[in-house]
């Protein structure tokens, strides 16, 4: 695979930033997404929704009062909003032309977990959304801080029940675990005691806020040090400790480039992440440009993000519904803003299983056939096609971009180029089976047999990596 094809797919969910990564080198192409504008404006379909406590608590009296119809007509259009949300965002990581914020977006999303099904307040939702655009290349410690006060952590890790002389640890205890320094570098209690600092941080308007009532003002001791430590000072200790960077770099390692990073990458990024008082640009900086010189291909499965944009992006799919690449994350089992828990996807082997692995092929026999992804795409996935009326797919061009002055050969090499890091002798020889030496490649139905063999390259192993 060209260096440009693989790394368009690790710093986006496609190949089609190749071209732009050629053209202008690594370098220019990390410094233009970083400094890539993006939309902060508050999307249409969360403007009726409640914004403030006092419009919630409004919303929700006003409920109670409703007969059983009205509250399900309710319910409705908030599970709409919800799917709205989704979409909105997958727009969002296909339309941008520099897709690496929305693709560490989706990595803080999975790290700083807080999902829709619990929380079940849209706004606050896309508050936290917009929190993690906002800060993706920032600073980790201050985008920590914001994390856990933000209305969704409050809300999603039971912090609102967390008061004085009533503790809950769930807060506290991801904080630590998950969120920042990682199991066996801190005592239970440091956990007890965080959640004292936090009893009392509730849900605000714009975010947490502390109810005097609640929280509790007396001394803690936490990772050694003693005071009446809040929130923010909880972080601040946590970012002084000796382990912090390496949690996170293992994770970034993972997110981009390798399933499984070896321990001297992570404590040699982890280092440099603190020597640069935890700023995440550099550090995403330092490690592209460092693996980039590697030969790395092969070392870590596509999730289902990449694998159904990049299949849209080579079939050349202008127009498709975002409801249904949802459907197939969901089926995939990466559910926008609705992980499993607080642990997030567990990424690398889970996004292989056979289950999975037929979803992916069967999605490919839809999409090359020229059909379009539709409502019956989950039982598609599944294998139950014959079940299904015909009508409900309806047909659409679809073309691969090749070059037509080319042979067989040269064509199965450009693919090859394209999307495989690895073609060994019995993989060749089954290419040259589905486009046969006397191949023409001007001749009218030529695209059709060059979507045949795209189809077989999608199925092989060896394209679910990169």
């Amino acid at each position: 695979m060209k260096k440009s094809n693989l790394w368009s797919l690790r710093l986006g969910f496609s190949g089609k930033e190749a071209a732009k990564i050629e053209k202008i080198g690594l370098e220019k192409f990390l410094k233009k997404s970083y400094d890539a504008k993006f939309d902060k404006d508050l999307p249409a379909f969360l403007n009726d929704d409640p914004k403030t406590l006092a419009e919630y608590k409004e919303s929700r009296q006003l409920i109670k009062n409703l007969d059983p119809e009205e509250k399900k007509k309710i319910q409705k259009k908030e599970n709409e909003t919800t799917a709205e949300l989704k979409k909105w965002w997958i727009a969002k990581m296909q339309s941008g032309e520099f897709p690496l914020r929305e693709k560490m977006v989706c990595f803080w999303h999975n790290h700083f977990v807080s999902t829709s099904q619990k929380v079940k307040i849209n706004y606050w939702i896309y508050q936290h959304n917009m929190i993690l655009r906002e800060n993706a290349f920032g600073n980790f410690k201050e985008l920590t801080k914001q994390m856990v006060k933000s209305n969704a952590m409050v809300k999603y890790l039971d912090n609102a029940d967390n008061r004085k002389g009533k503790i809950n640890e769930n807060l506290s205890r991801e904080l630590l675990e998950l969120f920042t320094i990682g199991i066996g570098n801190y005592t239970e209690e440091d956990i007890k005691n965080g959640a004292r600092a936090l009893a009392g941080l509730n849900t605000g308007d714009e975010s947490a806020v502390y109810r005097i009532k609640a929280e509790d003002n007396s001394d803690k001791t936490y990772f050694g040090k003693t005071g009446n430590w809040k929130a923010d000072d909880l972080v601040d200790i946590i970012f002084e400790q000796k382990n912090i960077p390496y949690l996170i770099t293992r994770k970034i390692l993972k997110w981009f480039l390798y399933d499984n990073p070896s321990e001297e990458s992570v404590k040699y990024y982890g280092d440099y992440f603190r020597k640069v008082n935890f700023e995440i640009e550099p550090l995403l900086t330092k490690i592209f440009t460092e693996e980039y010189t590697k030969d790395n291909s092969g070392k870590k499965i596509k999730d289902p993000l990449v694998y159904i944009f990049q299949l849209i992006d080579e079939l050349q799919l202008k127009e498709y519904d975002e409801t249904m690449i949802v459907a197939f994350l969901k089926q995939q089992g990466m559910d926008l803003y609705n992980q499993v828990n607080v642990k997030g996807w567990d990424g690398g082997n889970s996004w292989l299983t056979s289950q999975v692995y037929l979803q992916r092929n069967n999605t490919s026999d839809l999409l090359c056939s020229g059909r379009s992804l539709s409502k019956k795409v989950p039982n598609m996935m599944m294998g139950e096609e014959n079940s299904k009326p015909k009508k409900e797919f309806e047909k659409r061009e679809v073309r691969i971009n090749y070059n037509a002055d080319g042979n067989n050969k040269t064509i199965i090499a450009e693919l090859s180029n394209r999307l495989l890091f690895t073609v060994n002798e019995s993989m060749q020889k089954d290419m040259e089976n589905l486009l046969k030496y006397d191949f023409d490649p001007k001749d009218p139905n030529a695209n059709f047999a060059v979507i045949r063999l795209f189809n077989y390259i999608t199925k092989l192993p060896e394209y679910q990596l990169t």
